[in-house]
């Protein structure tokens, strides 16, 4: 089958998916090819802070009313060293901005309900059986990316086809084909890959904290965070040859208790839902466009979670994108599309940098010497007795402002 839409996405993540539905506001077509189940999208389990940006995004798609309901808002965060417990004031030291808890699994959710029943109300009306979003379609290639009509060439239950576009918005992640899809000769990739990993957990207890806490502790970094009023999400720094093997429930609450621990404070322990060990990465590549295809999230560059950022980039980038496109659509200017990388990069680079800093400052890292482990003290000293450097630590965490983020490398 052969068919054509104005904007073809590849990739059901919140990059994608969010672009969709923001086009679909403005009267734009699109069609999102994603490779894996509908079930199997709607359960990955990812990150689950989001920035006052992303809301203020998710809130413009009219993809927010359970995000609203259900969102944890956090006016703080607290750090801690080795016991020894710092909490920065975000919404005083950032004039009122805020970050909300709610997971990435639950955003997906929302955005794939907004355009399944999107579809229903426009084919009952046409009597059509369009689809903006289809499952189980693994995309294999792009051709004509420098042409005015891309092609996404892409199988479904074992059939092949093809859909034409006047742009193509490469949202598969790292392992997908988009970013393959540009010239290597064209691009250049920054890598560092951290000496440790993390092991996460979904436990069903109530959060022992009200707002998150980062941990340093001399047997690793730890962190506590939550899904929801029910559901804790804890994570401990482990080696990178470990297995889940390795870690039995009671090895995980045993070093969570120490590494969290403080004074006066009581961590709860209840079941273990889910495990997972996530390598710790940064990665950059650009540009992120090439000739009609433009790169967002994942499949252009990937931060250390530490910063909570990950999904926040993403949802950066398509803004940056659904912006460009509608100066496209609106006015027939390119401005903004040639110079979508630009724009990207400078938020990009400064997130990488937050994302880097607060994974030096919290993990023990097992090649350090002991001229590093005196600086990574200093480093937390700093925090705790200036203001000053609180606050720079807030204006990451809570998300750049627009200005911000425009001048952040200029």
């Amino acid at each position: 089958m052969n068919h054509h839409t104005q904007v073809g996405i590849i990739g059901a993540g919140p990059a994608g998916l969010l672009l969709s539905q923001l086009l679909h506001q403005e009267g734009i077509r699109s069609v999102v090819l994603e490779n894996r189940t509908r079930e199997r999208v709607e359960s990955r389990q990812r990150a689950g802070l989001l920035e006052q940006n992303t809301v203020d995004r998710l809130q413009q798609a009219g993809a927010s009313d359970r995000l609203d309901r259900e969102g944890l808002v956090h006016d703080g965060v607290i750090l801690s060293y080795n016991g020894q417990r710092h909490r920065i004031d975000l919404a005083q030291l950032t004039d009122g901005s805020r970050v909300t808890i709610y997971a990435q699994t639950e955003v997906v959710k929302d955005l794939i309900r907004l355009r399944l029943d999107a579809d229903s109300q426009q084919n009952s009306t046409q009597r059509s059986t369009a689809q903006s979003i289809l499952f189980e379609a693994e995309a294999k290639r792009i051709d004509g990316l420098e042409t005015p009509a891309p092609t996404i060439h892409y199988t479904q239950n074992g059939e092949k086809h093809t859909l034409t576009c006047d742009f193509v918005a490469g949202c598969d992640g790292f392992h997908g084909i988009s970013r393959a899809s540009i010239p290597s000769e064209l691009t250049k990739v920054y890598d560092k890959v951290y000496p440790y990993c993390w092991l996460g957990i979904l436990a069903k207890v109530p959060p022992s904290t009200h707002e998150l806490i980062y941990a340093y502790h001399e047997r690793g970094f730890a962190l506590h965070s939550m899904r929801s009023s029910e559901i804790s999400r804890l994570y401990v720094q482990c080696n990178v040859a470990d297995r889940l093997e390795d870690w039995p429930d009671e090895r995980i609450w045993s070093e969570l208790q120490i590494r969290l621990g403080s004074t006066g404070w009581v961590l709860a322990e209840g079941p273990i839902l889910e495990k997972t060990i996530t390598p710790m990465r940064s990665f950059v590549s650009e540009p992120m466009q090439h000739g009609r295809l433009f790169l967002a999230g994942d499949s252009a560059h990937i931060v250390p979670p530490t910063g909570a950022k990950g999904l926040n980039m993403a949802v950066a980038d398509t803004g940056h994108l659904f912006d460009a496109l509608m100066t496209w659509y609106r006015e027939g200017s390119r401005a903004d599309l040639d110079t979508y990388t630009e724009g990207c990069m400078r938020r990009v680079w400064r997130v990488q940098e937050f994302s880097n800093f607060m994974t030096e400052l919290l993990h023990h890292n097992p090649e350090r010497t002991p001229f590093d482990a005196h600086l990574q003290a200093s480093r937390f000293n700093q925090l705790i007795t200036s203001q000053a450097a609180s606050a720079l630590v807030a204006e990451n965490y809570v998300g750049l402002a627009a200005k911000q983020s425009a001048e952040a490398t200029t």
